[in-house]
């Protein structure tokens, strides 16, 4: 799955007792109506977003995942979680001028 917009929040790294870190990226999709989805990123998947900023326009490849967990009065309760693994600028392609100069260069080949 994946999720493309801009991002919203890039809050800082969560550092907890155990030493398990994790950083959160809230995304706003391009949708009619759009949605805040904040997304998760866990232990070594922190460094994929260390470049990314504010406002930047971004494609996040996403897991899905959800949990049930039982209270102590025997209630069941469910939760789910995004977590992203990979992350790639969505911002804007080359200039039209630039690749049909590219796109010339290559109908010159002798190929």
């Amino acid at each position: 799955m994946e999720v493309v917009g801009k991002i919203k929040v890039k809050q800082d790294v969560q550092t907890f007792d155990s030493g398990f870190q994790k950083q959160t990226l809230v995304v706003t999709t391009d949708d009619q109506y759009p949605q805040h989805i904040a997304i998760e990123f866990l232990k070594d998947n922190i460094d994929l977003i260390k470049s990314f900023k504010v406002n930047d326009s971004v494609k996040v490849s996403i897991n899905l995942g959800g949990r049930e967990w039982i209270n102590p009065k025997g209630e069941a309760k469910y939760f789910n979680s995004v977590t992203g693994w990979k992350v790639e600028s969505a911002g804007t392609s080359e200039p039209t001028e630039t690749k049909s100069i590219a796109q010339a260069e290559t109908n010159d080949l002798p190929f």
